[in-house]
C-alpha cells in the first residue's frame, strides 16, 4: 500500500477523530492528554500507512490509539497511575477491544439511521427506547402519554425495525 497522502489523512481524521479521542480519553481520563494522543495517533497513521495490510482501517486506527494511550499511562513519567499489567489488562477487558468498540459504534449508527427512517411517532419512540435506553415508563412520562400506548408503540416500532433489518439481510 502506498504512503498516506495528506488528503487521505484529512479524510481519516474527519471519519475517526471523535472515536480516537474517546478511546484516548477513556483510557487516560485526561481531556488534554487525550487531545495530544489523538494527534499522535494520526501522526502514526500518516507515518505507518505503508505498513497497513489493507484490512479493517477503523480497527487498525483504534488499535494505534489504544496502544498509544496505554503506553502513556504506563510511562514512568506519568505519576499517580498504577503500572501493574493486571490493571491495564482489566481496562481493555472491561471496555472491550478496539475492534469491538468500533463494531458497537457502527451498529449504533446503523440503528439510529433505521430508527430515523420510521414514521412519527415511532421514530422518536424507537430512538428513546433503543438508543437512549429509556424504559416505557420514562418515555410515557416524557411524552405525557398513557403507558399502554407507549408500550404498543414500542412493540410496533420493534416490528418495523425487524422488517427493515430483514430486508437488509436478504439484499
Amino acid at each position: 500500500m502506498s504512503k498516506c497522502s495528506e488528503s487521505r489523512l484529512s479524510e481519516l481524521i474527519d471519519l475517526y477523530e471523535k472515536l480516537v479521542f474517546s478511546i484516548c480519553y477513556k483510557i487516560t481520563g485526561d481531556y488534554f492528554i487525550a487531545e495530544d494522543l489523538t494527534q499522535e495517533t494520526f501522526l502514526s497513521v500518516f507515518q505507518k500507512y505503508d505498513t497497513f495490510d489493507g484490512g479493517n482501517e477503523k480497527a487498525w486506527i483504534c488499535r494505534i490509539a489504544t496502544n498509544k494511550s496505554i503506553d502513556y499511562v504506563r510511562s514512568a513519567g506519568h505519576k499517580g497511575v498504577p503500572t501493574e499489567d493486571d490493571f491495564f489488562e482489566g481496562i481493555t477487558e472491561k471496555r472491550g477491544s478496539p475492534e469491538e468498540l468500533c463494531m458497537e459504534e457502527e451498529i449504533k449508527r446503523g440503528l439510529k439511521v433505521s430508527c430515523e427512517s420510521l414514521k412519527p411517532p415511532y421514530d422518536e419512540i424507537a430512538k428513546d427506547y433503543y438508543l437512549k435506553e429509556m424504559s416505557a415508563v420514562q418515555i410515557a412520562k416524557k411524552r405525557n402519554a398513557n403507558l399502554k400506548t407507549i408500550q404498543t408503540q414500542i412493540y410496533r416500532a420493534r416490528d418495523m425495525l425487524r422488517k427493515i433489518y430483514g430486508r437488509e439481510g436478504t439484499a
